[in-house]
């Protein structure tokens, strides 16, 4: 029996980006373009009668701009949208609110011709590719759930944090690696949200356009009891503090006058991305041996499932975000099954659990249970 193709619904307001998204997807047999819109009012009216399976959706627009698009689209039925945004801080930080409300996958609009249909023609069909058929009632659901829960915490939080660098000597010399692709800035806030000091120096790798980076730092770092900030070169991991691998570069660590630092890099993609997971997190087994923590989160593809298999070959141990909270369970699944993963945990519990693991590991006079 032949598969029907996937039906997408295309959303901007420049006729050449749409132009350029309909010839991508028209060189593919397994996609089509159902139906195009120039602005939300437009969209919806065209959601309504073709019913897409996907929706490519532009952030400004327009009558009715992305945001408000994207929450009259998932109220009329549920759908994997992706978000397609300009390279700007602005865009960047729409775009994670867009997330947080529902949207599925996001992709920056690529600068000039070639750039546009290398990006088009790989990126965005494979995202299309990977979000259709997502269960995004689920997601929309932990998304409401995690809403509901926050609301005393902002409704208490008003004392600014001071970050202290200090740290129980068990947790000296210590690392935790987090890798993380689609569905990773929701997931990452919920989990920098239940993160508190004393906590070991914490390296991010999320899978995001350059620009974007910032944004979620800094988004991050309002919510966390953490400091967290998009890595530099030569910056030393910290106690207390997070790093946060930016867009288009590989992030590895190395000793230098007893402390550990931070080394970015160019390059060729690994595992299909910069920065890639796996990189980062063989640096960190290398450089910390038994001493780190690995977690691998929601996400497509496989990056990070080797990097794991590093960490655990030097003696480390490695938590995996289970299927029943991934927004995508691809890269968790993939380290999971290849047996890279000690242990699963649910989004709702990653900072305890991640939490209770690293005073497991590290604090030879902790009681309690691991689960």
């Amino acid at each position: 029996m032949t598969r029907r193709p996937i039906r997408v619904l295309v959303v901007d307001d420049s006729a050449v980006v749409r132009a350029m998204i309909c010839e991508a997807i028209a060189s593919t047999t397994d996609i089509e373009v159902v139906a195009t819109a120039a602005d939300g009012r437009q969209a919806l009216d065209a959601f309504r009668t073709t019913q897409p399976d996907v929706v490519t959706l532009d952030i400004q627009m327009p009558v009715m701009d992305g945001l408000q698009a994207l929450d009259s689209l998932l109220a009329l039925h549920p759908v994997p949208v992706i978000m397609v945004s300009a390279l700007t801080q602005l865009g960047a930080q729409i775009t994670l609110e867009a997330l947080d409300r529902g949207a599925i996958e996001y992709l920056a609009k690529p600068e000039g011709r070639l750039q546009a249909q290398a990006v088009l023609q790989g990126e965005l069909l494979q995202k299309i590719r990977h979000v259709a058929g997502a269960d995004v009632r689920r997601i929309l659901r932990i998304r409401k759930d995690r809403k509901r829960r926050l609301q005393p915490f902002w409704e208490k939080r008003h004392v600014p944090k001071q970050i202290a660098t200090a740290c129980p000597p068990e947790f000296a010399d210590k690392c935790i690696v987090i890798g993380v692709s689609t569905g990773g800035p929701p997931a990452l806030a919920t989990l920098f949200e239940s993160l508190a000091p004393p906590m070991p120096p914490i390296v991010v790798v999320q899978h995001i356009p350059a620009h974007f980076t910032r944004p979620l730092a800094a988004r991050l770092d309002s919510l966390s009891q953490l400091a967290v900030k998009e890595a530099n070169t030569g910056d030393t991991l910290l106690a207390n503090h997070a790093l946060v691998a930016p867009g288009g570069k590989h992030l590895k660590v190395y000793r230098a006058d007893g402390q550990v630092r931070v080394r970015l890099r160019d390059g060729e993609t690994v595992s299909s991305h910069k920065p890639s997971v796996d990189v980062t997190m063989k640096s960190v087994a290398e450089t910390f041996p038994s001493r780190c923590l690995g977690v691998i989160m929601t996400g497509m593809g496989s990056d990070g499932a080797d990097g794991c298999g590093a960490i655990r070959a030097a003696g480390g141990y490695v938590l995996g975000q289970d299927e029943a909270s991934s927004d995508i369970y691809g890269m968790n699944k993939v380290a999971y099954l290849r047996g890279n993963v000690d242990q699963q945990f649910s989004l709702a519990d990653a900072g305890r659990v991640i939490t209770r693991q690293a005073q497991l590991l590290w604090s030879p006079n902790f009681v309690g249970a691991t689960s």
